[in-house]
């Protein structure tokens, strides 16, 4: 009796064991398919010496060392600004004591991605404002901004990156003009929200006449990062997609060029 009752349990355990295995595969499996994709959408601009800049001046000058007609193989010096072409805001860009890029976790640079358009908006107004009802109305489509997403503006602004007079559109005073995210959209995704990141088409997260950088400050503050300089964001659909952000991994840097791509299903 022992006996049967020793063999009945181990059959018991396999079984759980067996059962365990193939939960745990559906569970892969479901995730696996929920993760698949079938396009990927490329964000991020070439970095060009003459990329458009936020301050104005070369973002970027390339120095050859080595070249292969002459050495055999090639290799270039880059002299390059942290924050030039499509690129991440790390928390220590504005706050000593914040995460600086390579210490963002990897978890947090693959994560879904919410567009926010506003494209109609600025048609009529170069400054306009991601506000929290275009936040609200996104939800209103597409469900509840999904946990740990990033949330990026639409703008259309990418299509003047061949001009940078336009891109950078500065006005006879000095002030640039271009969209950005308002201080009350930043603050109710900060507050209300679980969101890891925000991006913009524009060269900043906030709107070009911004003199003291308040968006930044706030949600670099609370820990997250920002994305700014993206493109393409009309070939991605305004909900679904995952989003993919290659930083480099530079110790105690500000921020760094990215290489952006939305996986699309």
């Amino acid at each position: 009796m022992r006996e049967l009752s020793r063999r009945s349990l181990l059959r018991g355990s396999a079984l759980a064991a067996t059962s365990a295995s193939l939960a745990a595969i559906a569970v892969e499996s479901a995730a696996a398919r929920q993760a698949s994709f079938s396009r990927v959408i490329d964000l991020s601009h070439p970095i060009v010496e003459d990329f458009p800049t936020y301050w104005g001046g070369k973002g970027l000058e390339i120095e050859p060392v080595w070249q292969v007609d002459r050495d055999g193989f090639a290799l270039n010096i880059w002299h390059l600004w942290e924050h030039t072409g499509t690129h991440l805001d790390a928390p220590r860009h504005y706050y000593a004591n914040g995460l600086s890029l390579e210490a963002i976790p990897a978890s947090d640079l693959v994560v879904p991605l919410a567009i926010i358009d506003i494209t109609s908006r600025v048609v009529d107004n170069e400054d306009a404002e991601v506000l929290p009802q275009d936040i609200l109305a996104w939800e209103a489509r597409n469900g509840p901004l999904p946990a740990g997403c990033c949330a990026v503006m639409r703008s259309g602004w990418d299509s003047r990156i061949a001009d940078p007079l336009r891109y950078r559109n500065v006005d006879a005073a000095g002030t640039m003009h271009f969209p950005g995210f308002g201080l009350e959209a930043a603050a109710f995704l900060a507050e209300q929200r679980q969101v890891t990141g925000i991006g913009s088409d524009t060269l900043s997260l906030e709107y070009g006449p911004s003199r003291d950088f308040p968006v930044h400050l706030l949600w670099l503050g609370a820990g997250h990062w920002g994305l700014e300089n993206l493109t393409n964001l009309a070939d991605v659909p305004e909900s679904g997609a995952t989003l993919v952000v290659g930083a480099p991994k530079v110790s105690s840097a500000t921020g760094g060029p990215s290489r952006v791509f939305a996986l699309v299903a």
